[in-house]
């Protein structure tokens, strides 16, 4: 309990001036918990089994963990701890696996190649798409996601959807979508919507039963300032999008944004957990719940109604690492986890049941999930002010 001294107005009949109520008192508001923050972190490397340690994409799909890199695909089998790994002597058809993606039906892997055109790994053998053998826009691809049995393609010149049952293509540019720009830099799919996020144009939503776009900008067209707050998406050069349990999550290079369906929120670093207002992916676990990877660290917002977020950095160097919880922009508790990211320079991040997979520019890291629990509860004691 807090005791202030209050200053009433007595707006009753007769009343006609000022109270004071002295040693009212005002209930503390109570603490709404910790998050759940990763102690334990595993590090895999080239010395693994890694074709190379610049990651830019995770992929978990039941037993295995898929990996792309600057110089081949890569997959642990949890079941045994090995690792296997491809590059073009194998049959991968470019070097640069830049995004990947599991179709779950056929467990067909979908390869976005970062300037070889997309491929499907399927019982051992590769397949090969371009720009001149199939409907593929640019062998440029950012992005890569399965939509039933369609893949969409987000590259550097439009978009590209692909009807693997029918053989068909489908490419989306500003001649028959509303891309202010053609640089798309990801692309995600669930409960019935597509996502591209799109460099200079924002997020581009489209729906599969009706084939209908929708554009998401900033209202304010202002493209050096956010000048009204929580007015829409925080800034049109669109980096990575992750839509779950129907909350879109958005990573910018200027800061991060969260939409509802009817409500925006925006956050810079200078005010959350994010490292850095520069973003280079997102991935959703919840409606409640994501993690951005920045180039200066991991920011994990874990409790979206508290604006409760954990911030991952390391020092690589000394192998030493920690994990800042802050609810705003106040501080709650630094935690020593010991070396938790391989690198701060955080590309590609995905959730494995209670454990969370994040590639860097210098190796592949997990984070073991041992206890994970969402959201926020109440610490056990007053000796560890990060909780359980």
């Amino acid at each position: 309990m807090k005791t202030n001294h209050l200053l009433l107005f007595c707006l009753a009949a007769g009343c006609g001036g000022l109270l004071l109520a002295e040693d009212a008192t005002v209930p503390a508001a109570p603490d709404p918990g910790r998050p759940f923050v990763y102690r334990q972190w595993d590090h895999f490397s080239t010395a693994n089994g890694l074709p190379n340690d610049h990651i830019f994409a995770v992929k978990v799909h039941g037993p295995k963990v898929w990996v792309g890199t600057e110089d081949g695909l890569a997959c642990l089998d949890k079941r045994t701890g090995e690792w296997q790994s491809w590059g073009e002597k194998d049959g991968l058809p470019w070097r640069v696996v830049s995004s990947i993606d599991v179709n779950p039906k056929t467990g067909e892997v979908w390869l976005g190649l970062f300037g070889g055109g997309l491929a499907r790994f399927s019982a051992g053998r590769f397949d090969h798409y371009h720009q001149l053998n199939s409907g593929l826009v640019n062998d440029v691809v950012y992005g890569v996601a399965v939509e039933h049995d369609n893949v969409w393609a987000a590259t550097t010149a439009g978009a590209s959807r692909y009807d693997t049952i029918g053989d068909k293509w489908s490419i989306y540019t500003e001649q028959n979508a509303p891309m202010e720009e053609i640089w798309n830099y990801g692309v995600c799919y669930n409960d019935g919507l597509v996502y591209l996020g799109v460099w200079g144009s924002g997020v581009l939503e489209f729906d599969i039963a009706t084939e209908q776009w929708k554009d998401y900008l900033d209202p304010d067209r202002e493209m050096e300032i956010d000048l009204y707050r929580d007015d829409g998406i925080i800034h049109v050069i669109t980096t990575g999008v992750s839509y779950i349990e129907k909350a879109l999550w958005v990573s910018t290079y200027f800061g991060v944004c969260r939409y509802d369906g009817r409500h925006w929120r925006g956050w810079y670093a200078r005010e959350s957990g994010l490292p850095s207002d520069f973003n280079n992916a997102v991935k959703g676990r919840s409606a409640q719940e994501a993690w951005y990877c920045t180039d200066k660290g991991v920011g994990a917002l874990m409790d979206f109604d508290t604006d409760t977020w954990v911030t991952y950095t390391t020092d690589g160097v000394n192998h030493t690492g920690q994990a800042v919880i802050q609810r705003g922009e106040q501080v709650l508790a630094t935690v020593d986890t010991g070396y938790n990211l391989s690198h701060n320079y955080a590309l590609a991040v995905d959730f494995d049941g209670n454990d969370v997979w994040i590639g860097t520019s210098k190796g592949l890291c997990r984070g073991v999930g041992a206890g994970y629990y969402p959201r926020l509860q109440t610490p056990p004691s007053t000796t560890d002010p990060a909780g359980p």
